[in-house]
């Protein structure tokens, strides 16, 4: 009798959350930290793509190799020079069919949602409508991960993989199934694009389902983390009533938002939906609420001007200077976003020390120029 071909998933600290995902789906799959003889799955992100390629390269193993996630399936092109098989966009549905394709040796054009070298030309077949989360589990103990409660983002901000990977209609996870894998948490904590547009299309929120969520995860008496890393929050859904919600129900001492500029002129050209003013009422709202506002803001977007960069600086302060905290990135084009090809601009040096300034004052976290 043949062995069955042996699956291993490509496992390391920085995709440990979609491994968690992944393992649920293939049955009798290995982690391993290097590559093995037998069917190797990698899910990564750009940040990782050379070390990555360097080692598919350099391994010296009988293996088929498989890749998912956002880099492979924004640049499918490209990781087909390393790789045998991508899988393009939401894996639930693909990646149970491509193993089975590739250990039964069948037509790889029979799977959907994959690219494939063949004759020497790259193939797409066609893409896969998005998954019902309900029919998927978000993890399988021993290997946990933060519950998704929802996917996909209408918004379309240019700079973000999240629309353009998980398509702009926002799906959810039903407060049943939330419920039944809460259980295996000491603390409840949540991946979402925007935890206040629980339940809702993701432009208006829709707070009833918001508060049903809560209200059913609080009888298992465990400390809820709602609106905070690996999560946020948008600042137009920040409201009296919302945060009456997470005040009433939550432990988190700290909120999320997503803030990103204090340019109105840089918010209007990614396409974020808001303005600087919702941004300071948000933080406003929530230092009544005795909530500390932890706000997200980018500076080096490719259409930023020195002035602009002095908007976000002052929006920085004026967080800080309340008693809020911030944490600064240094954009990075993103495979897949409208930006992409788009060069980050300098940050200017009055921007970068004062920035430096806040962070050694322990406001201010991230990191605000370009990294080597």
């Amino acid at each position: 009798m043949e062995r069955p071909t042996p699956i291993w998933l490509r496992w390391n600290r920085k995709n440990r959350y979609s491994i968690a995902a992944l393992r649920p789906l293939v049955e009798n799959v290995g982690l391993t930290d290097r590559p093995r003889p037998g069917i190797m799955l990698y899910s990564f992100a750009t940040a990782q793509a050379e070390e990555i390629y360097r080692e598919v390269s350099c391994a010296k193993v009988d293996a088929v190799y498989v890749a998912g996630g956002p880099h492979p399936s924004a640049r499918p092109e490209e990781v087909l020079r390393y790789f045998d098989y991508v899988a393009i966009g939401e894996g639930e549905e693909t990646l149970p069919e491509l193993i089975r394709m590739i250990q039964e040796g069948s037509d790889p054009g029979t799977v959907a949602g994959i690219a494939y070298k063949k004759d020497g030309q790259v193939r797409f077949t066609p893409r896969r409508e998005p998954v019902d989360l309900d029919l998927y589990p978000p993890f399988e103990p021993p290997l946990l991960s933060p519950i998704e409660i929802s996917r996909g983002c209408p918004w379309g901000c240019a700079y973000c993989q999240t629309p353009y990977l998980c398509g702009r209609k926002m799906r959810h996870r039903s407060v049943p199934v939330i419920l039944k894998y809460a259980h295996f948490y000491s603390d409840l904590r949540f991946t979402t694009p925007n935890a206040l547009a629980y339940g809702s299309n993701g432009v208006e929120p829709e707070l009833g389902k918001v508060k049903r969520l809560l209200d059913t995860l609080s009888v298992l008496e465990k400390p809820i983390y709602f609106g905070t890393f690996p999560s946020e929050v948008r600042p137009d859904f920040v409201s009296r009533e919302a945060l009456e919600l997470i005040v009433g129900y939550c432990a988190n001492e700290t909120l999320s938002i997503g803030g990103q500029s204090g340019s109105d002129r840089v918010l209007e050209m990614v396409g974020r939906g808001h303005g600087v003013h919702e941004v300071e009422d948000a933080c406003d709202l929530c230092f009544e609420a005795g909530i500390i506002p932890n706000v997200d803001l980018i500076v080096g977007l490719p259409m930023e001007s020195p002035e602009d960069q002095d908007l976000t600086l002052t929006l920085a302060k004026e967080i800080v200077g309340m008693g809020g905290r911030v944490r600064a990135h240094y954009f990075t084009p993103l495979p897949g976003t409208p930006l992409e090809r788009s060069e980050p601009v300098p940050v200017v040096e009055d921007v970068v020390k004062e920035l430096g300034r806040l962070a050694l004052g322990g406001k201010l976290t991230g990191k605000w120029t370009p990294q080597m």
